[in-house]
């Protein structure tokens, strides 16, 4: 199988290529390889790879940064999908691409079905949701897999930074009253591929949104005391952490209160089902200890 990659070197991108590697040959392209806002670009490594598989995990994922830099938050996040889509359709080749909880707005309790009406608060999930209906649009066969609160050990996300602060400061004030599911990114690469297999062992499979992300919930708040927790030993002084509201820490784009995601349709169609959100933190904090997390962060 000959595999397409877009946002080979995001979180997310690097996991995928080592995940994919299994199921056959994977073109990796980051974004100064290929620019996915452009047309030409991506017809021209469509028609030099030939994949079967598109797998879209580029993305503008600064959330705050999209409120101002609209024109290429909404290039890549809303009009790329929909070329890529387009492409991966008339080459006959199935398309993976990646959205996320932000296309709802929160005001639910409990988890979000995919037959929940979105109705995003921020420009970031506008311009998800926009790519999400692109896709859909161009009718070729699809998975747009939409997941939350992702982490991992490369890259701009939550773990890194409550660590890079844990060493310098003593005090941390960490927003309690948004909740979600942490999702370490490596368990979504690996859910990927196995979901890819099965398709090719079944000759193919349903088309449309599916959500993938860890099971359980937490704050933001529970989030950074348990990464606190799992890299204890290698934190010399345990900054106190105190809980505050979403106003108390205000941003430029607004944030759902209520990120959860019900991974039930995915289950009953694959199987997969992502752990619960805290062993898959343990999981990425011991590979992270190996990997020298700590020493990456702050050397």
């Amino acid at each position: 199988m000959r595999i397409l990659l877009t946002g080979c070197n995001g979180q997310l991108g690097w996991e995928l290529e080592r995940a994919l590697c299994p199921l056959g040959q994977v073109f990796a392209f980051d974004r100064g390889t290929l620019d996915i806002g452009d047309p030409a670009a991506v017809s021209a490594r469509m028609r030099e790879t030939r994949p079967q598989v598109v797998v879209n995990a580029a993305a503008f994922t600064a959330v705050d940064r999209a409120e101002t830099e609209s024109e290429p938050a909404l290039r890549v996040n809303a009009v790329a999908p929909g070329i890529i889509a387009e492409e991966a359709r008339r080459a006959g080749a199935l398309l993976v691409h990646y959205s996320t909880d932000y296309v709802f707005d929160g005001a639910k309790r409990g988890a979000y079905a995919e037959t929940d009406a979105p109705n995003p608060l921020n420009a970031y999930g506008r311009g998800k949701l926009a790519g999400e209906r692109a896709v859909a649009q161009a009718a070729g066969e699809h998975l747009v897999l939409r997941t939350s609160w992702l982490y991992g050990t490369r890259g701009q996300n939550f773990l890194r930074t409550i660590l890079r602060l844990a060493l310098t400061r003593e005090r941390l004030r960490i927003v309690d009253d948004q909740v979600g599911a942490p999702t370490w990114c490596r368990l979504v690469a690996e859910a990927t591929g196995q979901i890819l297999a099965q398709r090719i062992a079944r000759g193919g499979g349903d088309s449309g949104v599916f959500h993938l992300a860890c099971a359980g919930a937490t704050s933001w708040h529970g989030f950074a005391r348990a990464i606190l927790e799992e890299f204890a030993g290698e934190i010399e002084r345990q900054p106190v952490l105190e809980a505050i509201s979403t106003p108390e820490y205000p941003l430029p784009a607004a944030r759902p209160a209520n990120s959860l995601l019900d991974c039930g349709k995915l289950e009953r169609a694959t199987g997969i089902a992502l752990p619960d959100w805290r062993h898959a933190l343990a999981l990425c904090a011991r590979d992270g200890m190996q990997a020298s997390l700590l020493q990456s962060i702050t050397g």
